[in-house]
């Protein structure tokens, strides 16, 4: 079963590997939808796979450093695409929530957006 936290954030980037010129290669900003999956079994007692207050605590700290900021401008983020939010993401509440199975980041206005379910089972493998 899978259970599930949403939170907005608002940010700034820039591409820096877009081409000179491109709008992507200057400042501009977007709102962004993140969404935290969650992978487990109900408790016997609670009902519950967990609770959302604990998953939204997890959250918080990650969501304060992205929203309204220049993601360029966070730890880990200098190239923020969204492929390196997701995992930016993943990086800062996996060893908080290990039931974590799922990292979507959206941003609705331009009807895009990126999964991430994970390193990899090689990536996994060569960290241990």
């Amino acid at each position: 079963m899978r259970i599930y936290r949403e939170f907005l954030f608002e940010a700034a980037h820039f591409l820096p590997s877009a081409p000179q010129g491109h709008p992507n290669s200057r400042i501009h900003g977007h709102s962004f939808r993140a969404r935290v999956i969650i992978d487990g079994e109900p408790d016997a007692d609670t009902g519950l796979v967990l609770h959302f207050d604990d998953l939204s605590a997890a959250i918080a700290e990650a969501r304060d450093a992205l929203d309204h900021r220049l993601l360029n401008e966070v730890e880990g983020l200098q190239k923020p695409t969204l492929e390196r939010i997701a995992v930016w993401l993943w990086n800062r509440i996996a060893n908080k929530v290990p039931e974590l199975a799922q990292i979507e980041i959206h941003r609705d206005s331009c009807h895009e957006g990126c999964i991430y379910t994970g390193p990899s089972r090689q990536a996994r493998m060569a960290a241990e």
